[in-house]
C-alpha cells in the first residue's frame, strides 16, 4: 500500500495540483489584502467614512460600538460588513481566473475539424456516404471522389 501511495503521490498531475492549490491559497490571501486594505477603504470613505468590517447587526438587544466589543461580549451578530468584503473578494478571485481562463483558451490550437463522411449528390443534393457510386435517394450513378 506505501508503493501505491508513493506512486500515486509523485506522479506529474499530483504534484502539479499540489502547486497549483498552494499558488491559489497565495493569491486568495493576497487579493483579501487587496480587498480589505486598499479597495474598501477608500469606498468607505465615499460612502461617509464607513468601515465594512465595522457593520453589524446586533441581535442581542443590547448596544456596542464596535463588532470587537460585540465579539468579546458574546452577543449574537449578523456581520454583513464582513459579507460585504468576502462577497467583493470572491468576485475579484471570480473575474481573475475567468480573464484568465479566457487567455488560456486563447493560445489553444482550434480542434481539427472532423474529416467528412458525407458529399452531396450532385443530381438532388441529398447527403450520401462519401465512398457511395450510388445515390440512395435518386438512384442516379455518382462518381467517387
Amino acid at each position: 500500500m506505501w508503493k501505491e501511495f508513493k506512486e500515486f503521490a509523485i506522479r506529474g498531475n499530483v504534484v502539479d495540483m499540489a502547486i497549483g492549490l498552494t499558488v491559489a491559497v497565495a493569491f486568495g490571501r493576497i487579493v483579501t489584502s487587496f480587498v480589505n486594505d486598499i479597495l474598501m477603504p477608500p469606498i468607505g470613505l465615499v460612502l461617509g467614512r464607513v468601515d465594512f468590517n465595522n457593520l453589524f447587526i446586533n441581535l442581542s438587544g443590547r448596544t456596542f460600538d464596535s463588532l470587537a466589543a460585540a465579539k468579546a461580549a458574546g452577543a449574537a451578530t449578523v456581520n454583513y460588513g464582513t459579507f460585504l468584503n468576502t462577497l467583493i473578494d470572491f468576485l475579484i478571485v471570480a473575474f481573475t481566473i475567468f480573464l484568465l481562463v479566457k487567455q488560456i483558451n486563447r493560445f489553444k490550437a482550434p480542434a481539427p475539424a472532423p474529416a467528412a463522411s458525407t458529399r452531396d449528390c450532385p443530381y438532388c443534393l441529398m447527403a450520401i456516404p462519401i465512398k457511395a457510386t450510388r445515390c440512395g435517394f435518386c438512384t442516379s450513378q455518382v462518381s467517387t471522389p
